[in-house]
């Protein structure tokens, strides 16, 4: 059930009828059976490695708080923690990565000449595995660690994860903040209301009008055997808008549904196209994976505490495995291995950095930042071409197009990337030059104005929208 569907429209306000004529007991256990049904709805398979891992995870984070109870060492329940680790990863690897590696292993056995026959599944991959996993992994480690209580109720637990929201492409939640609010009551304020509505319109706005316009364009290039420069220059510049406005549009959306219930979820993405560093791009885009990666992976492999040449270890590995949780491809791994190439060398360079790009006047300010904006700009797009492309070989393909002659000029691409690339960032100027969120919630704005804008958000997203598209990131 794609939150951009006929059936999704439908089913939220059933949801929201419902749930808000419910004392709050029975509001989580009708959350947790709307949620599970909205998960079915894909396929209702999906639903049993979701409950066998959340049941381990409640299961050894209980054992793990009975133990501290008991004042045992930390070692002893270091075996539980263990558990839940291997049981996670072990089915995300299974489900995301089986097919992945049996296919490479053939592959480097055919090119040694031992013709092996190998057996291999056709593994169908459960929506949003990558995203349950890491929140539930976020909670038996924060337990682990005495950063959080386990709780008592397995199905708080199960509703905390399970919530349709954020269920199949986050944000990712910190057990300690979205579990708080599944075990206390709730109270849905009119600013909530208000606040929700404006997040689903502009994440809808962003999904529906902008990156499905722009979908059919960039698969096109992307489908071509060997596109020309400029064929090339349109797509990625084209795909740097559609995936954030498909993944920030999802998460607006995400957001706006949970406060019309009365949960709060955390900011995804905070302008990340106004970064002039990829240290800072990585602070503004999907901010609830790289915080997650930040804590749970680059902090215990000793993040930047064991001298230079193991923080640049830590960088690299972290990026990679980031990379790599995005998909079981090669390109996704060459994706992190690129972003922790940038991370590496701007802190490096940092400091000479700093001193060439530093400016007395205001005026010089400005400009320097504009340069830094868009130099690391065009850095970002092309790690979406390493991100978007479907091989090795297509990135090869396609980066030598780019310094060639180009012979192409089709005002037909030009066209969509200018118009839905330029509206975007007139609107995001307009975020970031006044430091606010909600770009219709002005106090100078005046009611009448904001149903004009809306309407005009419905219309254009009903009459002038793409075609329906899937959001990309659910195929992670």
């Amino acid at each position: 059930m794609l939150f951009n569907s006929l059936e999704f429209l439908l089913f939220l306000p059933f949801v929201l009828v419902v749930y808000h004529n419910l004392n709050h007991d029975w509001q989580n256990r009708f959350l947790v059976a709307a949620s599970c049904f909205f998960y079915a709805s894909w396929d209702w398979r999906f639903l049993f490695p979701l409950l066998a891992s959340t049941t381990i995870d409640y299961w050894c984070a209980k054992k793990m708080e009975a133990q501290m109870a008991e004042g045992a060492p930390q070692e002893e329940r270091k075996r539980y923690v263990v558990l839940s680790v291997v049981t996670n990863l072990g089915l995300l690897g299974f489900f995301k990565y089986f097919n992945f590696f049996a296919d490479n292993l053939h592959a480097l056995l055919d090119r040694l000449g031992v013709g092996v026959d190998l057996w291999t599944l056709n593994v169908i991959l459960p929506v949003g595995i990558s995203f349950y996993t890491f929140q539930a992994l976020s909670y038996t480690i924060d337990v682990y660690r005495g950063h959080t209580h386990a709780t008592k109720s397995f199905w708080d637990f199960f509703l905390a994860v399970l919530y349709f929201p954020h269920l199949v492409a986050g944000p990712i939640q910190r057990a300690q903040n979205l579990l708080a609010q599944v075990t206390t009551p709730r109270t849905t304020t009119a600013q909530q209301v208000l606040d929700g509505i404006h997040l689903i319109f502009w994440g809808y706005f962003k999904k529906v009008f902008i990156a499905d316009n722009l979908a059919p364009m960039v698969d096109r290039v992307f489908q071509s055997p060997s596109p020309d420069g400029f064929e090339t220059a349109m797509a990625v510049y084209g795909f740097c808008f559609q995936i954030y406005c498909d993944f920030s549009g999802y998460t607006d959306i995400a957001r706006g549904v949970a406060k019309l219930m009365g949960f709060e979820f955390m900011l995804n993405f905070n302008l990340p196209y106004f970064a002039t560093n990829p240290q800072e791009f990585w602070t503004r885009w999907h901010i609830s994976l790289s915080t997650w990666l930040r804590d749970y992976l680059y902090i215990p492999l000793g993040g930047n505490r064991n001298g230079e040449s193991q923080t640049y270890r830590n960088l690299m590995l972290t990026m990679v495995i980031g990379g790599l949780w995005h998909g079981a491809a090669w390109n996704f791994v060459l994706w992190g291995f690129y972003h922790g190439s940038l991370l590496a060398i701007h802190r490096y360079f940092r400091q000479p950095l700093d001193r060439i790009f530093t400016a007395q006047t205001p005026w010089g300010r400005a400009f320097s930042y504009g340069l830094r904006l868009v130099i690391f700009f065009h850095f970002t797009c092309y790690g979406w071409l390493l991100f978007r492309a479907s091989s090795l070989e297509q990135v090869i393909g396609m980066t030598a197009s780019l310094f060639q002659p180009w012979q192409v000029y089709d005002e037909t691409m030009l066209a969509p990337v200018l118009f839905f690339g330029g509206l975007l960032m007139a609107i995001e100027t307009l975020l970031y030059v006044t430091d606010r969120a909600d770009f219709l919630n002005f106090g100078w704005v005046p009611a009448e104005l904001r149903v004009v804008c809306y309407s005009v958000i419905a219309y254009l997203c009903l009459f002038r929208g793409g075609e329906q598209q899937s959001f990309i990131y659910f195929q992670f």
